[in-house]
């Protein structure tokens, strides 16, 4: 396959970067609803597509949500309870990083759940999510698919990057020996929740710009946003300030300038 040039990836995205900020201002102002659910395998690429979709937006109107095991009075709970505490309010856009399909997957493979919590999860789940829509909540589901071969590389990588290291916990390497029981999990959960109301969408990920930039055009495509018109922002010539005398900059402790420091040391050895 043919990869875009990284001057062309950085041109789209920053593109559809621009119209994810009118489409974050157009949910605030309309006060639309939206969840976005990110699933897939590890290393399948939802975290840097998560990241891009982010990055331009406010974190007051964008959250993502990514929740840890649950303790053990929140297993006591009915199971979807924690995650509707983390639904949108008017106006706001909650990206789940892994969610409620924990229970159709990691809980399912590695035995974290019962057969009858599992079979209850898929009979419950379609009709919870029914209800989202009923309520005004678009929801959206995307799935990250990538090849064993490519998943397999990914996490090769990450042995020798320091700041990824953190990527490759006790359960991600055991995903990685369980790739048939992660397919036969993900084949029976998509022919139970993959619903007309909130159907699932496969964006392959075996190339990572490519898998950002489609799934950011699509979600664009999916949510009927205009562009809100404001008055233009003027910046005004700033006041004089009068009758405040500055305290002497030695009394304030500064972060040492280290950065400054080693340019000024490359800048003489050169």
């Amino acid at each position: 396959m043919r990869k875009i040039s990284n001057a062309a990836y950085e041109a789209e995205l920053a593109r559809l970067q621009i119209e994810l900020v009118k489409l974050q201002e157009w949910v605030k102002h309309t006060g639309h609803r939206v969840a976005i659910v990110f699933e897939g395998r590890d290393a399948a690429g939802k975290g840097g597509t998560i990241k891009r979709i982010t990055e331009a937006m406010n974190p007051r109107i964008c959250q993502v949500v990514a929740l840890p095991a649950p303790t053990e009075r929140q297993k006591s709970q009915w199971y979807f309870q924690r995650y509707v505490a983390h639904l949108p309010a008017a106006g706001e856009i909650i990206i789940f990083d892994r969610s409620w399909y924990n229970r159709a997957g990691v809980e399912r493979v590695m035995g974290f759940c019962t057969d009858e919590e599992y079979k209850e999860f898929m009979r419950s789940c379609p009709e919870f999510e029914r209800m989202l829509v009923r309520a005004g909540i678009q929801l959206i589901k995307y799935w990250f698919s990538v090849s064993d071969e490519e998943q397999e590389r990914r996490f090769q990588k990450r042995l020798t990057d320091p700041t990824k290291q953190w990527k490759l916990s006790p359960m991600d390497l055991e995903s990685r020996k369980r790739w048939v029981d992660y397919s036969k999990a993900k084949d029976d959960m998509f022919s139970h929740t993959d619903i007309k109301q909130a159907p699932w969408y496969v964006v392959n990920s075996d190339v990572k710009k490519h898998a950002r930039l489609n799934c950011i055009s699509h979600l664009l495509s999916l949510i009927p946003y205009e562009e809100i018109e404001f008055p233009p922002v003027v910046l005004e010539e700033r006041p004089t300030q009068r009758g405040y005398v500055r305290p002497p900059m030695a009394d304030q402790t500064f972060v040492p300038e280290i950065h400054t420091r080693l340019t000024t040391r490359r800048a003489k050895s050169s």
